[in-house]
């Protein structure tokens, strides 16, 4: 058995005739018992990658195989062998907890005894227990994530695409959903994340590919990724915009990188940072600008994409075709 739960080689993906490449030439190797992160704003292909790789979307070119099988040749056996969770949870709302999974149990062909059997297991397991005989729509946000997350566990499925699945949620209710997705794969499973939070991905994964424009810029550890971008983050805080530009003129050359200026605040990656801290110290006060602020911190995933990719991880790129999915798919892929 392959030591990968996905291989996808090559894979390109196009829309509207061809004129926009959702995904041009991505290849992946998703080790199997580890969280493996698809990182990138949306728009970037991660979820035209879950939906090729959960054979929603067949690829323009290229081969995928999940679990060993192929996504195109063996689609019937590839849905068996997944859960599928998106970024919008997809609970019938009319139903309890309880009937929710029963429902998905029933779509998957599970047997009766085992299907009720499970849905206790995970209910107890989710922490909504008490509130499996509740119908879904009176369930908070976090509670309808940890039921869709549920719902996507039934078959007991070796392999879980998660598409984005703390969009919207509160910060506890994140680092709950967090705390569940590793005790996942400290039990086995293996998990493809796609996400746009940087402390998400600096969290949960071991591997992680960055994704622009369809492309991949970018991939290793989240330590090899913040090693490729420089020792320190220098950032200087100024009154006002003005003098942030003119202090980034000034500062010119403390780094081998370009400043990055927001609003206010001016950042550079150096390699020494107290001695770059200093001398940009000096050059501001002879021109006679007042700080606000001074720090030196270590780089975070944030400065990575940054760097790679000239915006904000949350920034969709101009143009992008919406990456969103549609809840009625991704209910079919677990069918």
């Amino acid at each position: 058995m392959s030591e990968f739960a996905v291989e996808a080689l090559n894979i390109v993906r196009t829309f509207k005739d061809n004129e926009v490449r959702a995904l041009d030439d991505v290849t992946l190797h998703v080790p199997a018992r580890e969280v493996f992160g698809l990182l990138g704003p949306n728009g970037s292909g991660k979820t035209t990658m879950i939906r090729i790789l959960s054979t929603i979307l067949s690829p323009t070119s290229g081969s995928a195989t999940v679990n060993g099988f192929d996504v195109v040749k063996h689609p019937d056996e590839v849905r068996r062998s997944i859960g599928l969770a998106g970024q919008y949870a997809t609970v019938d709302e009319n139903l309890t907890g309880f009937e929710n999974l029963r429902m998905i149990g029933s779509l998957n062909h599970l047997e009766k005894k085992f299907v009720v059997n499970r849905s206790r297991e995970l209910l107890e397991q989710f922490g909504l227990t008490d509130a499996a005989n509740r119908i879904a729509k009176t369930y908070s946000g976090g509670m309808r994530r940890r039921l869709d997350l549920a719902a996507a566990l039934v078959a007991n499925p070796p392999l879980l695409f998660l598409d984005e699945p703390t969009t919207g949620l509160d910060p506890q209710s994140r680092q709950d959903l967090w705390a569940i997705i590793e005790t996942l794969v400290e039990g086995g499973t293996s998990v493809l994340l796609t996400t746009q939070y940087l402390e998400e991905a600096d969290r949960l994964c071991k591997q992680l590919v960055v994704l622009d424009h369809g492309k991949i810029i970018a991939e290793g550890t989240s330590q090899e990724l913040k090693t490729r971008l420089g020792n320190t983050v220098l950032s200087l805080s100024f009154a006002n915009t003005a003098d942030a530009s003119h202090g980034a003129a000034l500062l010119d050359g403390i780094s081998s990188k370009p400043a990055n200026v927001d609003g206010t605040v001016v950042e550079f990656t150096v390699e020494r940072g107290p001695s770059a801290a200093a001398d940009a110290l000096r050059r501001i006060d002879a021109a006679g600008i007042t700080l606000t602020g001074l720090t030196l911190r270590e780089p975070s995933l944030d400065d990575v994409f940054l760097n790679l990719t000239g915006h904000k991880a949350e920034d969709a790129p101009s143009g992008a075709i919406d990456d969103a999915p549609k809840s009625r798919r991704a209910r079919k892929a677990r069918s």
